[in-house]
């Protein structure tokens, strides 16, 4: 911390006794210079030249004392200076030492409306965006180990119980234990998939498609929980729409979506989905009647495993991947997706035209 304080101090004492210095050996030298032209003009006329020497003397004296007294003044005004430099300086490293020790509360006190009170404000938004990752890192161990810790469980009580003869191996307690595995292995997929859209080598097929064949086969995949469920779901979109993506991952989108929605509508809901374009997007909209998005989880439905839904409920808010996939699909095409939660959920997608 020091050092810092110091540096700023010797740069300051260093650039006040140079220009002092400069400034002292120029009038000196100028001093002498007139005072010996001044003597040489007025030759054996003058009847006093000590007098000269003496008042030659006198000045260099006093320009040195004045040197001197303004070199020690730059010294005392450069730490001091130097201390209101680098307080500010010194205080966010503080701060920042504090967040690495993991700290994430810790905040920079701000004064001012300069570049360092800019700075500062800045150090601040990195530790509260820090704190949310922290936060969102810890809750997705925690959902990992949720997510296979319970069917694991479940699996191992029964297969105990069919062991030990407590239980009859009937087709429902069969059929209990498929299920679990079948929901290990959705996890282990979606987290595959999830994987290989986020790796560098990752690369879409993309042509030239119909939006309208887009969203129908997407409504045609789904259709049949809907009709289990009793929930209205319907597409309006221009035949005339073109999107150029990469048909399977377009259709992987929807049906994340629609599936999503379906989860979170009662029966006798509706879901829509609309096709739109403007001058650079072609837009798509998944609209549901269900019962909404917090305000304040909505910045987060994107974040791998993350449920507003905090029980986090398996039968009803799935693995907590979807949407993450979905975001990650939407920027490989080079668009983007959000979400706003008023009577309902609608989540938006931005594609851009054209290749």
């Amino acid at each position: 911390m020091n050092r810092l304080h110091t540096r700023f101090a010797l740069m300051i004492i260093g650039i006040a006794a140079g220009i002092v210095l400069i400034s002292t050996i120029s009038l000196i030298l100028t001093t002498h210079y007139h005072f010996s032209m001044y003597q040489t003009q007025a030759g054996m006329s003058h009847q006093f030249p000590e007098l000269d020497y003496h008042l030659e003397q006198a000045l260099m004296q006093t320009i040195i004392w004045t040197c001197l007294f303004s070199i020690v003044l730059a010294i005392f005004l450069g730490f001091y200076v130097a201390r209101r430099i680098s307080a500010p300086l010194v205080h966010m490293t503080r701060i920042a030492e504090r967040m690495t020790g993991g700290e994430w509360n810790s905040r920079v006190v701000i004064r001012g409306k300069d570049e360092l009170a800019d700075l500062g404000a800045s150090l601040n938004t990195l530790a509260g965006q820090l704190q949310q990752h922290e936060q969102l890192r810890v809750t997705m161990t925690e959902d990992i180990a949720h997510e296979l810790r319970t069917p694991l469980a479940t699996l191992k009580s029964h297969m105990r119980a069919l062991e030990d003869g407590i239980w009859e191996p009937t087709p429902e307690r069969i059929h209990s234990c498929y299920e679990e595995i079948e929901r290990l292995a959705q996890l282990v997929a979606e987290l595959e998939d999830l994987t290989h859209v986020e790796s560098p080598g990752f690369q879409l097929i993309r042509k030239e498609e119909s939006l309208s064949a887009i969203i129908e086969r997407g409504i045609e995949l789904v259709a049949a929980a809907y009709r289990e469920k009793n929930v209205r779901l319907s597409g309006f979109v221009s035949p005339h729409i073109r999107v150029y993506v990469d048909h399977d991952r377009m259709i992987q989108i929807l049906v994340n979506l629609l599936s999503n929605a379906l989860k979170f509508t009662p029966e006798n809901g509706e879901v829509r989905v609309e096709g739109s374009e403007d001058n650079e997007h072609v837009l798509i909209q998944v609209h549901d009647t269900g019962m909404g998005i917090p305000q304040e989880d909505l910045p987060y439905v994107f974040e791998r495993f993350y449920r507003a839904d905090k029980s986090r409920n398996r039968r009803t808010g799935g693995s907590g991947l979807g949407l993450t996939i979905v975001k990650e699909l939407v920027a490989a095409h080079g668009g983007n997706i959000s979400a706003e939660s008023r009577h309902g959920t609608t989540f938006t997608l931005r594609l851009p035209k054209g290749k």
